[in-house]
């Protein structure tokens, strides 16, 4: 024997699965808000008076693409070439200083680009 529900018995529909976390935003205002406007998920989720995973779901599901989190390297518009030039001529401390980047970092990709 089944159960019968209190809100089935009372003629109230029952839903099933998780309640909703927010109101569905429209394609629309989340194309303005992350792809014009360069929003992060979590000031349009705060925008929306939604939850940031709402947020995501629905980029996904509207095919918007999202951003990573990596930036890629400055270093990476230069030639191999010309960075070791560079810290030839000027010094690893000093050219690292030119190109904005710490010495570390300079290092760091010269090292890996040379493998």
């Amino acid at each position: 024997m089944t159960r019968i529900k209190y809100k089935e018995a009372i003629g109230i529909k029952v839903g099933t699965g998780r309640p909703s976390t927010g109101a569905k935003p429209e394609k629309e205002v989340l194309d303005k808000l992350y792809v014009q406007e360069s929003r992060s998920i979590r000031e349009i989720a705060e925008i929306l008076g939604c939850k940031k995973d709402v947020v995501y779901y629905w980029l996904k599901k509207f095919g918007i693409e999202t951003r990573t989190m990596a930036k890629r390297s400055k270093l990476l518009r230069y030639s191999l070439a010309e960075l070791k030039d560079g810290v030839m001529t000027k010094g690893g401390r000093g050219y690292a200083r030119e190109l904005g980047v710490d010495e570390s970092t300079l290092r760091h990709h010269l090292q890996v680009r040379k493998r």
